[in-house]
């Protein structure tokens, strides 16, 4: 695959990524998301998925990432990339964490 076709496929998918997010984001059926992701993923991806924002939850209870990683069973690489994220002063993370609590 030559420089052109490389960059030209990561546009591709950047643009289908984005896509997507608009797609959901303008969607106010929670069921109908639910559908779509398990179409989208394979269980593993949405345990996953899931996984991840269970530990960015925890991270923002206060538990530690140690006590995450036993009680999840989770690596601590990828807990301390939740952390770093949640940490972040424009973190997504941050702003998803505060709509779940309105």
């Amino acid at each position: 695959m030559g420089q052109e076709e490389y960059f030209n496929k990561e546009e591709a998918l950047e643009e289908s990524f984005k896509e997507l997010c608009n797609l959901i984001s303008n969607n106010n059926d929670p069921d109908f998301i639910y559908d779509f992701f398990e179409c989208l993923f394979t269980p593993a991806e949405l345990k996953d998925f899931a996984m991840r924002w269970l530990l960015v939850k925890e991270i923002d209870k206060g538990t530690t990432q140690r006590e995450i990683a036993r009680k999840f069973n989770m690596s601590l690489c990828k807990i301390t990339r939740g952390s770093k994220e949640l940490k972040k002063p424009d973190s997504a993370f941050r702003r998803l964490l505060d709509l779940s609590k309105k």
